[in-house]
C-alpha cells in the first residue's frame, strides 16, 4: 500500500472514529469502550483504531490514563489530577458558583469563534436531550452541549479548565440528587434556556449568549438547591 492509501485509509478511520464519539453513549466518566470492542465496533485493525485514537488525542479530543482507559475530552489538569479528592472537599453549590463565574464567559468567547461544525454539534445535543427516555441519557446530552459550547472558544487552556470543573461536578455525585419522574418532562426549563443559548452563539450575540447562560445556570442553581432542602426536610 503506497504512503497516500495509508493516509486516506487513516483518515476514513479518524472520520468513523468521530461519528462513532458523536453518538455514543459512554459512561458518565467519559471513558470509551475496551480497544477490542472499539475496533470491532468500528470494523477496523487494533492498529488502525490506535493511530486514529493518537490523532484525536494529539488534538485534545481525547485522553489516557495508563490503567485505566482512554477517556473523551482534554487531560484534566495536573494540578487538579486527584479529582475524587478535591471533590470530597466541595459541594454542588460551590460547583455551581464556580460554573457561574466561567461558563457565561465561555458561551460569551463561543458567539465570537464558533464554526458552522460547532453550531451543528450544539443543535443535534438539542435535540437529542429532548429525545432522552431517561435522565442519564439527557444529562449525556446536556454534558455535551456544554462542551461543545466550550470547544467553540478554540482555547484549549479554557477547554482544560472546563473539563476539570465537569469532572469534579460528576464526582460531586450529581445524579443523587433527581428524583422523579424517570426522565426530563417536555417543558423541562432547560429545553428553552438551551435553544436560546445556541441561537445566540450562531448570531453571534455575545453579551447575549452570555447572558442566556447565566440566567440558565442560575435556574439549575435554584432547583438543585430546591432539591437539596427537600432532601434534607
Amino acid at each position: 500500500m503506497s504512503t497516500f492509501d495509508e493516509m486516506t485509509v487513516e483518515r476514513g478511520v479518524v472520520t468513523q472514529l468521530r461519528a462513532y464519539l458523536a453518538q455514543a453513549e459512554l459512561p458518565e466518566d467519559g471513558r470509551l469502550p475496551p480497544e477490542r470492542e472499539l475496533s470491532d465496533a468500528l470494523g477496523v485493525s487494533r492498529t488502525e483504531l490506535r493511530k486514529a485514537l493518537a490523532s484525536l488525542e494529539s488534538e485534545g479530543q481525547l485522553w489516557r490514563h495508563v490503567g485505566k482507559g482512554t477517556f473523551i475530552g482534554s487531560r484534566p489538569i495536573d494540578t487538579f489530577a486527584d479529582i475524587a479528592a478535591l471533590a470530597r472537599r466541595t459541594n454542588p453549590a460551590e460547583v455551581m458558583r464556580v460554573r457561574l463565574i466561567m461558563e457565561p464567559e465561555i458561551a460569551r468567547a463561543a458567539a465570537l469563534t464558533a464554526t458552522p461544525v460547532h453550531l451543528s454539534e450544539m443543535r443535534t445535543c438539542v435535540v437529542r436531550m429532548r429525545d432522552a427516555g431517561s435522565w442519564r441519557q439527557y444529562e449525556s446530552w446536556d454534558n455535551r452541549l456544554h462542551r461543545t459550547i466550550a470547544e467553540a472558544t478554540q482555547n484549549s487552556l479554557l477547554v482544560g479548565l472546563f473539563d476539570t470543573i465537569n469532572a469534579v461536578r460528576r464526582a460531586v455525585t450529581w445524579g443523587r440528587l433527581r428524583t422523579t419522574p424517570l426522565k426530563p418532562s417536555s417543558d423541562h426549563h432547560s429545553f428553552a434556556e438551551h435553544d436560546i443559548i445556541v441561537e445566540a452563539i450562531a448570531n453571534r450575540d455575545m453579551s447575549g449568549a452570555a447572558s442566556a447562560m447565566r440566567a440558565h445556570l442560575q435556574t439549575v442553581e435554584r432547583k438543585l438547591l430546591e432539591r437539596q432542602s427537600d432532601a434534607g426536610s
